[in-house]
């Protein structure tokens, strides 16, 4: 398992306690008027044991008393029941109404903060931790935390108020026989650890599987294409299948010690009401009890023994719950590796940058490394281009410089400012990565230039076309900057996406423009378009370009070869070419080949 995996896992070896500890602190609206809330349900509890001292009150009192049956007796503890009723249920309402608008405030803040700090995860976690998984851990763990909270914790306290009200009110008719309704549900309270533990390891099964679950179904959909193209449906399904099937039996391997448990409570049950009835007639013959006290006491038996065996329900959701918010706290507690330095950051003045690296060395975690003990100076205004063969480093310098990651040692610098010093909202302002491919959203063309700065008008991004030479394609679109691309802008072709992404490099208007380039699978009069509009955007600004086709070398200022993870040459092409033996020679020499092939 890698670091970021390890990572991941932080929150999900703590105890249930010390789990809802820490999601309140994620989430502090659930402890919003706590206090007002038990109120409301300590009266909503003492309403449900109204009718059995209703009962008992009027059978002994109202028609077995002394003077015989007293009628008015009767209608004042009819009417006295229906009023606590009446209050009792409107405590329940305002409880309820309370717990719903709390546990929905607090899991609404639980999401946010959760799907934000999936954006400042490294790239190395969202890289090994497979999107389905981690979609899972956002959207459906944090459902299940939102279930137990909105339903199984509302009747946990209802529950718990209602065993405990019950329990007071048996002591004081009998002793007795609140002793047998406790003796009978002994077996069960003392087997709820075993319970709870089997539990908590069973729905952890259960939510891991979840993870792999969606990620075997989403995959294939991304990749249906792949799939068709190469007729692996079968395989494809029988991986489907094969998830839904270990999830299946982690599934019913839970709800076997579910089911256990609420037999044991049925159990506990009727051995409860039976002891009740048996021991209270002997009572009564005994005349240590009257016949009120003993009805009235099968009815305090069934509202504690409806609690009890709610409870068995309430401990797997509650389990399944604190499974889940482990999941999300394993998220949330997972170190951000780019720390924005906020309002204490610097801020880059506007205008070409020049770029440093010092000393830089990276590897990722476990591995050797990347780059070692880079040192690179880029002039304001300059156009270099980055080569190398496959693996040899130089994406990685991509990814510096634009601060998706942090070197393991040394530093890079912008206008001699570190760039971990340098504020993110300017960061962000300064420096523009146009990736290999270019990501499009499934919206109209205008929403995914926009993304380049949000305030931009209509007007603004037509300008932003004509700047890089693109009015004549554009107006060629079915719909104009209203056009839709489609899921991941499979509605165009691979030129005309990186077209949009290069048109929203320059609404972004940025210093220093870093190109991951790609262009090897576009047509040729695509790829001039590009090539100008790539000439256009880079007029004014100090641009990084990763070049892959040697002919992007062959227009850039300056050249840096990267070998192995370290910068083997840098001049203009002219003079690296001529360079016999060297590494350029031996790429040029290898592409020229390609090229006549």
């Amino acid at each position: 398992m890698s670091d970021s995996e390890t990572s991941m896992d932080t929150g999900e070896n703590i105890g249930a306690i010390e789990t809802i500890r820490r999601g309140v602190r994620y989430s502090p609206e659930l402890k919003e008027g706590v206090g007002w809330t038990l109120v409301l349900a300590f009266i909503a509890s003492i309403g449900q044991v109204v009718v059995p001292v209703a009962v008992q009150k009027t059978i002994d009192d109202g028609l077995n008393g002394p003077g015989g049956p007293d009628v008015s007796y009767v209608v004042q503890m009819g009417l006295g029941a229906m009023v606590a009723i009446l209050v009792a249920a409107w405590a329940s309402y305002a409880m309820t109404a309370r717990l719903f608008t709390t546990s929905e405030r607090g899991l609404a803040t639980l999401r946010i903060k959760a799907f934000r700090h999936v954006h400042d995860l490294p790239l190395l976690t969202q890289n090994t931790e497979r999107r389905g998984a981690l979609v899972s851990r956002v959207t459906s763990d944090v459902d299940q935390v939102s279930q137990f909270l909105v339903f199984g914790g509302l009747l946990f306290v209802v529950s718990v108020g209602q065993v405990l009200v019950a329990t007071i009110v048996m002591l004081f008719y009998s002793w007795q026989l609140a002793l047998v309704v406790w003796v009978c549900f002994a077996p069960l309270f003392l087997s709820i650890r075993y319970f709870q533990r089997k539990l908590s390891e069973a729905y952890g099964v259960v939510r891991a599987q979840v993870a792999v679950m969606l990620s075997a179904i989403s995959e294939p959909v991304v990749g249906a294409a792949v799939v068709r193209s190469y007729a692996v449906e079968e395989r494809t399904q029988d991986r489907i299948d094969a998830a839904i099937d270990e999830y299946k039996t982690a599934s019913t391997r839970a709800q076997g010690f579910t089911v256990l448990s609420f037999s044991l409570g049925g159990i506990s049950a009727g051995l409860a009401n039976a002891g009740v009835i048996v021991i209270g007639v002997w009572l009564g013959f005994a005349g240590d009890i009257t016949a009120g006290t003993v009805l009235a006491f099968a009815f305090l038996v069934t509202l504690f023994v409806g609690p009890v065996q709610m409870g068995t329900q309430i401990l797997t959701d509650a389990q399944n719950a604190v499974v889940s918010w482990r999941r999300v706290l394993g998220i949330l507690e997972t170190p951000a590796d780019l720390v924005d330095p906020g309002p204490d950051g610097a801020t880059l003045p506007r205008g070409p940058v020049d770029v440093r690296f010092e000393a830089v060395s990276f590897a990722y975690p476990g591995g050797p490394p990347v780059l070692r003990d880079i040192d690179l100076e880029i002039a304001a205004g300059t156009r270099l281009a980055v080569v190398g063969e496959t693996g040899s480093g130089k994406s990685t310098i991509a990814k510096l410089l634009t601060r998706l990651m942090d070197p393991t040692d040394g530093a890079v610098l912008l206008d001699g400012i570190d760039l971990r010093r340098i504020a993110q909202h300017s960061l962000r302002r300064s420096v523009v990565l146009v990736p290999q491919e270019g990501f499009l959203f499934h919206d109209t063309i205008a929403a995914n230039v926009r993304y380049g700065r949000l305030d931009a008008t209509d007007e603004e991004i037509v300008a932003a076309a004509d700047d890089l030479g693109l009015g004549d394609w554009l107006a060629g679109l079915p719909a104009g900057i209203h056009t839709e691309v489609g899921q991941r802008g499979e509605s165009m072709s691979a030129g005309e996406r990186q077209l949009v992404a290069l048109w929203r490099a320059q609404l972004a208007d940025p210093d220093l423009l870093v190109l991951d380039e790609a262009t090897s699978a576009v047509d040729p009069a695509l790829e001039m378009r590009i090539g100008r509009a790539l000439e256009r955007l880079m007029i004014g600004r100090t641009s990084v370009t990763i070049a892959h086709r040697l002919s992007t070398a062959e227009t850039a200022d300056e050249v840096v070869v990267v070998d192995r993870g370290r910068i083997a040459q840098r001049g203009p092409h002219a003079e690296l070419v001529r360079q016999e033996g060297s590494v350029y020679a031996g790429l040029h020499a290898s592409w020229l080949a390609q090229q006549s092939a």
